[in-house]
């Protein structure tokens, strides 16, 4: 990593960090611009399905002590629910104004899940390298551990179906804390889609908005992996990086 990787373990900041870290939060009314933002990302081709809100500190779903609040599903068909159709997904956002919206992964597009320090660094260096970046989402967390997620193209399913592991087994969105290294989204998965709310004002927002084209996960692998191993290295617990074999 060199002398690159030294500026950043000494705490210097580029222009680009800069910019991420005094990046405005969007207007603190909830509905302002959401149906057209999720419009756009329909409109780029990610697959959306209705997901819940925060209630107060809780979740709006009926389950007692949910452990993903406001970040899952409401229909357990979320797959085959998921949908890019605009009418759908226009009727669906103003009949449920307060409801947050899942992209299912493995479809069309990926996302490659990294913790929010290393995802800093990795933006960094694949745009100083002109590497081309697709979306960017950052997404708050509870436990102070925020997460940086860089959606890409799908990588398709082998022929050879034996060779396939579905994401969830390995990063289902409720083993985040079993993998604070890098996760990645494909079938089988979800992620949050900007706008969405979070219980104790924490959100899901664009760095790089879905007008950016998917770039091939492989392009944006090694970067990130290397931040992810320097996150690790500076004291944070580390644990293998979760990803789907047959890739």
């Amino acid at each position: 990593m060199g002398e690159e990787s030294g500026r950043y373990n000494r705490g210097e900041e580029s222009r680009i960090s800069q910019w991420l870290r005094r990046r405005q939060k969007p207007s603190a009314d909830p509905g302002a611009g959401r149906e057209s933002l999720l419009l756009a990302a329909a409109a780029a081709g990610l697959p959306l399905a209705p997901a819940a809100h925060p209630a107060g500190y809780r979740c709006s779903c009926d389950r007692v002590g949910c452990p993903t609040p406001a970040r899952h599903p409401v229909s357990f068909a979320w797959q085959t629910q998921s949908t890019t159709d605009r009418a759908q997904i226009e009727r669906w956002a103003r009949n449920q104004p307060q409801a947050n919206f899942i992209t299912a992964t493995g479809m069309v597009h990926d996302v490659l899940d990294v913790p929010l320090d290393a995802g800093r660094n990795a933006l960094e260096r694949l745009l100083n390298a002109g590497i081309d970046v697709g979306p960017v989402a950052e997404s708050g967390a509870a436990n102070g551990q925020s997460r940086m997620l860089f959606f890409t193209a799908t990588r398709g399913t082998p022929e050879d179906e034996d060779e396939w592991w579905p994401c969830e087994l390995d990063c289902h969105p409720e083993t985040m804390d079993e993998h604070p290294g890098l996760r990645w989204h494909c079938r089988g998965s979800y992620v949050l889609v900007p706008p969405a709310q979070l219980p104790d004002d924490r959100s899901v927002d664009w760095i790089r908005g879905p007008e950016h084209p998917l770039p091939d996960p492989l392009t944006l692998l090694e970067t990130l992996t290397d931040a992810c191993a320097q996150y690790a290295g500076e004291g944070h617990e580390h644990h293998p990086v979760a990803w789907p074999l047959g890739r």
